[in-house]
């Protein structure tokens, strides 16, 4: 039986609506589910099934038209923004699939930012940017600025810097997408690892279905609901 101090996440019934032009259209039916502590989770689903905006929700990067989501027994909805904002560079973590790094700073400068963000003073923050960085493999590529990294290795970059401030959850958009098959068996690997050694949940959205297979478990979104699906 699962209790709430093994859950991470839980989604209650979270709808997502937009408008276009008089047709309202229902991207996200009634989706529910929870993650426990530890637990890796894919979602698989078709381009346009709506994999992307369940993600933000999940991060508190958008809002549901209807439902909640609750982190840590913390109702996102129910956060000012100010509050909202905190808990979020506190307790997730996100790995985009177009990193979204700064050019101009270097490997450790953006790793180094959510956890100066947070508070942490320039030499705290340095020197858990470097041991993520080093933990990830990129010992010799620190002070790189990141347009001299290669796409693998930028991806390396982001991941360390959504483990940053160790958070509770990390989310992850297509992370191998723009990756070459080795370099995105290798970041599937080191996920996997990290989740191994730090212990942090993931969530993972991706159209490889070879990673996905991978994850503790698997669902899959059409039609606006999400159905989990048989290893």
């Amino acid at each position: 039986m699962v209790t709430h101090d093994d859950l991470v996440l839980e989604v209650n019934a979270v709808c997502k609506s937009f408008l276009s032009g008089k047709e309202r259209l229902e991207v996200l039916r009634g989706v529910s589910f929870k993650i426990k502590t530890h637990e890796i989770l894919s979602i698989v689903g078709a381009s346009g099934s709506g994999k992307s905006t369940l993600l933000h929700i999940l991060g508190a990067l958008d809002s549901p038209t209807t439902g909640e989501v609750v982190l840590e027994n913390v109702s996102l909805q129910k956060l000012p923004p100010a509050a909202l904002a905190e808990f979020r560079n506190r307790t997730i973590g996100f790995v985009f699939q177009f990193h979204h790094l700064m050019p101009e700073f270097t490997a450790l400068e953006n790793v180094s930012m959510p956890a100066l963000i947070k508070g942490l003073g320039l030499q705290s923050a340095g020197q858990k940017a470097e041991e993520l960085l080093c933990a990830v493999g990129l010992a010799d590529r620190i002070h790189h600025k990141v347009t001299e990294l290669s796409g693998g290795e930028q991806q390396r970059v982001a991941v360390a810097r959504a483990l940053v401030n160790q958070p509770k959850l990390v989310l992850s958009d297509e992370p191998t997408g723009n990756l070459d098959d080795r370099t995105g068996k290798q970041l599937q690997e080191l996920l996997w690892n990290l989740n191994a050694t730090m212990g942090m949940s993931f969530v993972i959205v991706t159209h490889d279905e070879q990673l996905a297979r991978l994850a503790h478990r698997k669902l899959r979104l059409a039609g606006g609901v999400l159905h989990e699906l048989a290893e």
